[in-house]
């Protein structure tokens, strides 16, 4: 069974967007992987198709509606649909490679584009609704957030990656950033490949390029080092 991608989004001409080149979009041809869109706008009920309101308490913005989006999330997903239902939001838990994994591993997601100031939270609560960020920082919506995580899913699937060992050593796959990687010409600009990198020696160059990871991740991501060495 091929994963399923449904996104309920007020904006479904932004899909498959760059999710419809090389990899992820050679794989969508394939039948790899399927992606629908569902237009929230859809499941509003007046004439001018209203999908929020002002927030109770006051404050700026507007506030998607919870009738309205139980409506499209009960029509993406009826009862017993077994995927994932997923709110792309700045205040959700932040993406990892484990859960970008597990995603990968199961029969899709349905993804819920939040816009404007956010989401009723009763509807969050009443569709358990699993909130995930991309990262500490805010988006024009949650479209662009939603292409991040279907990439990120997509490369990931049987079959998608022509070397599947790409996908093993990679950045967060054992808890460190990558290694450096050098190619041809053999000197480049007065820089030259590291030796042990041509040596022939796997042993070497499996210890080289497992030190430089190590540094890498010291210097620019101390954060994962605690999580990394309790696992050890």
């Amino acid at each position: 069974m091929s994963f399923r991608a449904t996104v309920l989004t007020l904006y479904p001409e932004m899909f498959p967007g760059s999710l419809g080149h090389s990899l992820a979009g050679r794989a969508l041809e394939a039948g790899t992987w399927s992606l629908e869109t569902v237009q929230i706008r859809d499941f509003a009920t007046d004439r001018h198709r209203t999908v929020d309101d002002t927030p109770a308490g006051g404050g700026a913005g507007m506030v998607m509606r919870a009738d309205v989006l139980a409506r499209a999330i009960d029509h993406a997903a009826p009862q017993g649909d077994p995927r994932p239902k997923l709110l792309m939001s700045p205040r959700g838990k932040p993406l990892a490679q484990a859960r970008v994994r597990a995603l990968a591993a199961g029969p899709g997601a349905v993804i819920l584009c939040g816009r404007f100031e956010g989401v009723d939270q009763r509807l969050i609560e009443a569709r358990a609704l699993e909130e995930v960020s991309v990262g500490d920082y805010i988006l024009s919506g949650g479209e662009p957030a939603a292409l991040t995580l279907l990439d990120a899913v997509v490369r990931l699937l049987p079959g998608v990656m022509g070397n599947e060992a790409s996908g093993e050593e990679e950045s967060f796959e054992g808890g460190l950033l990558e290694h450096p990687h050098y190619t041809r010409p053999q000197l480049f600009e007065g820089r030259a490949i590291p030796d042990v990198l041509t040596s022939g020696n796997h042993g070497r160059i499996a210890a080289w390029r497992r030190e430089e990871a190590e540094k890498l991740t010291r210097e620019r991501r101390p954060d994962l080092l605690p999580a990394r060495e309790g696992e050890e």
